[in-house]
């Protein structure tokens, strides 16, 4: 059955395979597998995304992202989302925001809910029952675990990455990596404290994305600590992002929330580069413990556990990531489970249709798109 999925972003950041956010660059995916499986995508995201399928664009905030500017960033998207069910007969919508009640339209059209980050983080009113014809799809078992009494998780999805452009390089750099969104609770700072009581160089590559609370974490806290021989590389992407991870001796994520995935940890180990990280969340999910990486309990273990982690075999990282970290392997399983629900909503409209008499044939009803209440 051919389908046509309309994905809808979180407001306030792009889309595309180099975003730091991990929930932006599963979407990017998901699209691309869309349309290479032969289904219409629809995405709706900031300008400048980038997709295989139809782009939907939305206002792109201009200022500082505070309180005014995400309630403005959300009604743009609500407007999109209607705009879309208008013109397309959307057979499935797929949210990926933390805000997504926000902007959840009142329509007949099935919904997936990906829940990319901690539970607790959303609204309570998430976990309560009341969003009709909604799948919600955690991403690890772990945060499954974390669902409040009542909730209703339709299927564990566990993320992928695209294993062909992360491969092991040569002889290892003499460096440690962090890389991703630089903000108060992926705790780069400790990163900065470990590899100074180590030794060893850190990179830090990611961006600082204009929150009050981001800007004022990296001048206070990863700015003063940045001396050399550390480096504080910004945004990378592409052939750059996968040089540094090949040729770092380890990757540090010492994240200071319970990680629903992370798709820096695979990302890594299919580069052949051994992960130190704390034992929490997804990690112990991702990580085997003293054969791809070295898991600890606490700041003051980081650093005997980058220099134990530098040791670890590569060619063992990259095995598990093929086994285990394929982006087909996740997409593979959205796809089914958009023709899932999308058969459900053709079987009950099956059931509930009234039965036809005193006609000589039985009539094809008209394809019939979404229709907002």
């Amino acid at each position: 059955m051919r389908l046509t999925v309309l994905n809808v972003s979180y407001p306030l950041a792009p889309v595309s395979p180099g975003t730091a956010g991990g929930a932006e660059q599963i979407l990017a995916m998901l699209d691309n597998a869309l349309v290479s499986a032969g289904h219409r995508s629809l995405v709706i995201a900031l300008p400048g995304s980038q997709c295989h399928g139809l782009l939907l664009p939305v206002s792109s905030p201009r200022c500082v992202l505070d309180k005014n500017a995400k309630d403005a960033a959300r009604h743009h998207h609500l407007e999109a989302i209607h705009f879309a069910l208008r013109h397309f007969a959307v057979d499935a919508i797929h949210f990926h925001g933390l805000d997504f009640p926000a902007y959840f339209p009142e329509c007949s059209v099935p919904n997936v809910v990906t829940l990319h980050l901690p539970l607790h983080w959303y609204a309570e009113e998430v976990f309560q029952g009341r969003w009709p014809n909604t799948d919600f799809v955690c991403v690890s078992k772990s945060q499954a675990l974390t669902c409040p009494n009542g909730a209703h998780i339709s299927a564990v999805i566990s993320n992928g990455i695209p294993l062909g452009p992360f491969v092991p390089g040569g002889k290892k750099g003499k460096y440690a990596l962090c890389l991703g969104r630089v903000c108060p609770e992926k705790g780069f700072h400790l990163a900065l404290q470990a590899c100074d009581a180590c030794g060893l160089p850190l990179f830090i590559a990611g961006k600082v994305f204009p929150y009050p609370e981001h800007i004022s974490y990296f001048e206070n806290e990863i700015q003063p600590r940045l001396h050399t021989p550390h480096r504080f590389l910004g945004s990378v992407g592409g052939t750059h992002k996968q040089q540094l991870l090949a040729g770092a001796a380890c990757v540090i994520i010492p994240s200071l929330v319970e990680e629903t995935s992370s798709l820096v940890a695979m990302e890594a180990l299919a580069s052949g580069t051994p992960v130190v990280a704390f034992r929490r969340g997804a990690l112990p999910e991702i990580i085997r413990d003293g054969r791809t990486g070295i898991l600890v309990d606490k700041p003051g273990d980081l650093p005997a556990a980058i220099l134990t982690a530098c040791r670890l075999d590569k060619a063992v990282c990259r095995r598990e990531a093929e086994l285990r970290f394929s982006a087909k392997q996740m997409t593979d399983r959205y796809l089914a489970l958009y023709q899932r629900i999308t058969q459900r909503r053709i079987d009950s409209r099956t059931t509930n249709r009234r039965p036809i008499s005193n006609v000589g044939s039985f009539a094809s009803l008209p394809a019939e798109g979404a229709h907002c209440a």
